[in-house]
């Protein structure tokens, strides 16, 4: 190597990448106690940023940041189906971190597994006030605080596979996300003349608590199911590959993408032929 090479200063990107990606930002993270929430709230949190974390499970949301330890990330309860808890979250950030930069919203259910034939409406309703009423609550007040403040923030929404293809997931579920990716694509429309990006992460089969329980299956079941069905082979899907997409998003290194619909998903959505199911096979 010559002495010019040994001399030349780091490439402007390396250097960037080498500092905490979220220093001085403050992020509202949903859904924050456990599964994708949780992940991002601690990678959030070692990439400089205050967080709150918002959830209606109180003690595992408490333990999540007692765990953290540090006064950058705080707990607060949260039902989003509740107008009002959104609003006091969004306005509980502002007071302890002095405003509000990215709001992460993850919170959602999946709902009943019944088929079209036999689906439960009222369980429909259930799913959509949780997945689509509120995520459109969380987007709009903290928009609002974001306007206000003369904030270009981002805006993350958490949608699935099941918003791209039919039969990737439970009737009520998908309903409710590609409700989401219409709702980020909407707002996407009228934030961009505030500077504020508005992006979503569709995730494949993750095993999350909220997964698991709701087919019935280990951890390692629904990653084998899901390492089968996706197109990239040698590496499973953990919660940690979509938290590292949100941390992209929420970070300056997607100043300039917005409206974009995220797929972490191992191409399956891009070559599947077969519908996608946790049942266990095998």
């Amino acid at each position: 190597m010559s002495a010019h090479q040994e001399t030349k200063p780091p490439s402007p990107l390396r250097s960037k990448m080498s500092k905490m990606r979220l220093e001085g930002k403050v992020i509202l993270v949903t859904g924050a106690a456990s599964g994708i929430g949780e992940e991002a709230v601690r990678l959030f949190a070692d990439n400089g940023a205050s967080v709150v974390a918002a959830d209606i499970q109180d003690d595992l949301g408490r333990r999540v940041v007692a765990s953290i330890g540090t006064q950058k990330v705080c707990f607060f309860h949260c039902d989003v189906r509740d107008e009002k808890q959104v609003e006091a979250a969004v306005k509980h950030a502002v007071e302890e971190y002095g405003g509000l930069d990215v709001l992460f919203s993850n919170a959602g259910i999946i709902g009943p597994l019944t088929g079209v034939l036999e689906l439960d409406i009222d369980g429909l309703d259930n799913v959509l006030a949780t997945n689509v009423r509120g995520v459109a609550a969380t987007v709009k007040h903290a928009a609002r605080s974001m306007v206000a403040r003369n904030v270009r923030g981002s805006i993350i929404c958490t949608t699935s596979v099941a918003a791209s293809l039919g039969g990737a997931g439970p009737h009520a579920y998908t309903v409710s996300k590609h409700a989401i990716v219409g709702l980020v694509r909407s707002a996407c429309s009228e934030l961009g003349a505030h500077g504020i990006r508005v992006n979503c992460i569709s995730p494949f089969g993750v095993a999350t608590p909220l997964s698991c329980n709701a087919y019935n299956l280990e951890p390692s079941q629904v990653e084998s199911n899901s390492s089968a069905l996706a197109n990239l082979k040698g590496i499973a899907l953990k919660t940690k590959h979509i938290a590292d997409a949100a941390l992209f998003l929420a970070s300056e290194e997607s100043a300039y993408i917005s409206g974009h619909n995220l797929a972490v998903d191992g191409g399956f959505t891009v070559v599947a032929n077969q519908s996608f199911s946790f049942s266990d096979s095998g």
